[in-house]
């Protein structure tokens, strides 16, 4: 895109990984950067770094731990109070988790932080990302979820017991929350669609990052076995989606390696989609939010 110097991207999980490879290269094209981590040394280390990607010197990183929503919301007005709009939001924290941790607001902390807390935090940045939109080109205006491949590997979510902490398993609160990622790009397509704003979802691949340090034992075997991407690569369909021209051209589309990927059936349907974002607002409101 042709100015981006003046425009502001949005990174959670900014702090390692792919989410600070994808903040890097939007600095370097001169984004300013807000970025959101939650160790305290990653954190300032990222932003020595990030910044010194950066093409304006604009990075700010902010600590925040998205499986706690009333913590997420705090990250929103943080955020708010930094900047007037946002043109680029890439939800891309997330990880795996060895075994089940309730949040004290009652929630799957795996669950919540894969999808939850990115869910409220975009509902609570979407009129920073209108106001970016009234005075950008029409797709410009971009929102990134960094989902997985498994996304496709369940039969589905019981939009009943959403979380499953009754009968959980980290493969379930993983790859549903994975799936719930993708269904939110899809169903904050055809909200924002007059705004002028696209969502997507992607699958980056198997990158080579922290991301296994906190699995079971059991899954780290089987991912240790499994050829890895560098984070940059990983970031790279990130990134895309963010800046390139063809993705803003649609929305609500699933996405891997720069090329659209079929996602799980349920995403292509409507009352499933509308389901899974009515479960999501009940859950972060028995949260206290």
């Amino acid at each position: 895109m042709s100015e981006v110097k003046s425009r502001v991207a949005v990174v959670t999980g900014a702090s390692s990984g792919i989410g600070k490879a994808a903040a890097e290269a939007l600095a370097a094209q001169g984004f300013r950067v807000i970025g959101q981590g939650r160790d305290p040394g990653r954190c300032a280390a990222a932003e020595a770094d990030i910044r010194k990607a950066s093409a304006t010197g604009e990075v700010t990183m902010l600590r925040a731990d998205l499986s706690l929503m009333a913590d997420t919301a705090r990250l929103a007005d943080e955020i708010a109070a930094l900047t007037d709009r946002i043109d680029i939001l890439v939800n891309n924290a997330g990880g795996m988790a060895a075994e089940l941790v309730i949040t004290a607001e009652g929630n799957d902390a795996n669950f919540a932080g894969n999808h939850l807390g990115p869910f409220l935090l975009t509902n609570r940045l979407l009129a920073l990302l209108r106001k970016a939109a009234q005075a950008s080109p029409a797709g410009s205006v971009r929102i990134v979820n960094t989902s997985s491949d498994g996304s496709e590997m369940i039969d589905g979510i019981d939009l009943s017991d959403l979380q499953r902490l009754g009968d959980w398993s980290p493969g379930y609160g993983y790859c549903a929350s994975k799936l719930a990622n993708v269904a939110h790009a899809r169903a904050l397509a055809g909200q924002v669609a007059g705004d002028g704003i696209v969502a997507h979802s992607a699958h980056p691949g198997t990158a080579d990052s922290n991301f296994f340090s906190y699995m079971s034992a059991e899954t780290k075997a089987y991912t240790d076995a499994l050829d890895k991407i560098t984070n940059e690569e990983g970031a790279d369909t990130l990134v895309w989606l963010a800046t390139a021209d063809e993705p803003g051209q649609c929305s609500g589309l699933y996405w891997h390696k720069r090329e659209v990927r079929e996602p799980h059936r349920l995403v292509e349907d409507a009352d499933f989609v509308d389901g899974l974002w009515r479960a999501s607002e009940e859950a972060i409101s028995k949260s206290g939010v």
